[in-house]
């Protein structure tokens, strides 16, 4: 949890080792026995913390949560035109996601195989809140801008976050050796040159 401010709190320091751990043990199943083991204290003292496994990746997901869309937010404030905004969202997923190689097999599902549906959905949800803050910028690019899309806003926000996610994926694929932003600003100049039409005057 690169993004997150140090602390000596036993919570926080259960989360970092748990992000870790899935960062230096790809494909891997975490186990509190290996977990507390890292941490370098007993199951029970690991669950004085967390009632569940379920709850310390809930924890990790509501870290991505929080500074994932802080960011956004943020995005939203400093830029007014449509390109530059869909470009930082996705370029802070995808930096995001560099930073935190852990956090990738938790966006992608892999370390969430076997757990509790719930965090599944919760992490559905984080990508689709993406998808519709990207199709508000997109909507309303037509109106303070002129701009239209080039396809229905729906299939151009699905677009954009598809090749995310697929960075993303290859990041976790490759053992997190691919960068999720390699060559990301060529492809950018490829994308951003197709994604809206000028009306015609």
């Amino acid at each position: 949890m690169t993004e997150s401010k140090p602390t000596s709190s036993r919570h926080d320091q259960i989360l970092q080792a748990l992000a870790h751990m899935l960062e230096t043990n790809p494909g891997k199943t975490i186990t509190t026995a290996k977990l507390a083991k890292e941490v370098g204290v007993s199951e029970a003292a690991l669950y004085r913390h967390f009632p569940s496994k379920a709850r310390m990746f809930e924890g990790l997901i509501q870290f991505i949560e929080e500074t994932l869309f802080s960011r956004v937010n943020r995005i939203l404030q400093e830029e007014e035109a449509a390109l530059p905004r869909c470009e930082a969202i996705l370029t802070l997923l995808l930096a995001f996601a560099e930073r935190n190689p852990g956090m990738c097999r938790i966006l992608m599902g892999d370390a969430l195989a076997g757990e509790l549906e719930r965090l599944r959905e919760r992490v559905i949800q984080v990508f689709d809140r993406l998808e519709t803050q990207i199709k508000q910028v997109i909507r309303e690019a037509e109106i303070r801008e002129g701009l239209r899309p080039a396809m229905p806003i729906n299939q151009a926000a699905i677009l954009l976050l598809t090749i995310a996610e697929g960075r993303i994926n290859q990041f976790v694929r490759s053992e997190f050796k691919k960068k999720p932003t390699q060559d990301w600003n060529l492809h950018w100049q490829v994308l951003s040159k197709t994604l809206f039409e000028r009306p015609a005057n």
